[in-house]
């Protein structure tokens, strides 16, 4: 059991730190199918009198049916709180259900499991572990159901052990959940429930930083093949860091490197790049005229190619 609570700080750090709102209950359901060894399990939301299936996870039927088809046929409406629902039932009074079978439930209970959708799909909800989504202020956001506990293939009961541990996993969830949902309205336009401007402004600079990066990413892929189709095959084209790139130009004196320099610098400037223009500074060091040892060579070299910047770009300087 350390090692699971262990396992459960982490997740809810993890969770805590998820603001996109999809993508969190995506993972709320995800960590607590992986804690508890379920095979399948549904994410709901409370709307009103209302629950509605906002994730749903099956990895029996995502094999047989395809990830779309199965959650095409598990979309269906949504959940009255007035109906004897396990997950309705939770929702109201905050309990936790630990079913070992719910074929099983005795008539008197004030719940009931539904068998059409296991029907419907050629399934068996056996073991169910439902949980609500309660905040410190005791606010049902939604209710957890975790399905089919498995051990060595077979599905078994949810070990009542965990009932504490998942119950902490559904209220660091419902946390999250409630701080993603005010993130998610600080974007929204009250008046017409779209995204606001300042939505917008993050969002265009997330694209353009996007687009820079993918760009940038290409550039340096483009610059690295016209190095070494313009190198000798015995010269050494190295990525030296960032943006940067060192040749080793082996039996090349001074001139030869200046020569070499000048010559990559236009065929990068008329390079047809697909984002547009680029070109290169480049600075050229040699042995023994610059350095007498290898870091001096460097130190040399990277001296030439600041003086090729601070002098305009796209030109080459000589230590």
């Amino acid at each position: 059991m350390t090692q699971a609570f262990r396992e459960l700080v982490q997740i809810g750090i993890t969770l805590t730190s998820e603001q996109d709102l999809g993508t969190l209950l995506e993972r709320i359901l995800t960590e607590a199918r992986r804690f508890t060894r379920a095979e399948a399990g549904t994410l709901f939301l409370r709307e009103g009198d209302q629950l509605r299936f906002s994730v749903v996870q099956n990895d029996k039927l995502a094999r047989e049916l395809g990830q779309e088809e199965m959650r095409r046929r598990l979309q269906v409406e949504p959940l009255s709180l007035r109906e004897l629902s396990l997950a309705g039932h939770v929702a109201l009074t905050g309990d936790i259900l630990n079913l070992h079978d719910t074929y099983m439930i005795p008539p008197d209970r004030p719940y009931s499991h539904d068998p059409r959708m296991d029907a419907r799909l050629n399934y068996r909800t056996q073991s169910i572990l439902v949980v609500p989504l309660q905040d410190p202020a005791n606010n049902i956001l939604g209710v957890l159901e975790l399905i089919n506990a498995l051990e060595r293939g077979r599905v078994v009961p949810f070990d009542s052990q965990y009932e504490g541990l998942v119950r902490s996993l559904a209220s660091q969830a419902a946390v999250a959940l409630r701080n993603a949902r005010l993130e998610d309205l600080s974007f929204k336009d009250a008046l017409t429930d779209v995204y606001n401007r300042r939505y917008f402004a993050i969002r265009m600079e997330e694209e353009f930083k996007r687009h820079c990066h993918r760009a940038g990413d290409q550039a340096l892929r483009d610059v690295a093949q016209l190095l070494v189709k313009h190198s000798r095959s015995f010269s050494i084209v190295t990525r030296y860091g960032g943006d940067e790139f060192a040749i080793i130009l082996v039996n090349t004196a001074k001139a030869g490197g200046l020569t070499y320099a000048e010559r990559i610098r236009a065929v990068v400037e008329q390079h047809p790049f697909p984002h547009g223009p680029v070109t290169v500074s480049l600075g050229v060091a040699s042995l023994p005229e610059d350095a007498t040892t290898v870091d001096d060579l460097i130190v040399a070299a990277d001296q030439a190619l600041y003086d090729a910047k601070r002098l305009g770009r796209n030109r080459v300087a000589l230590q």
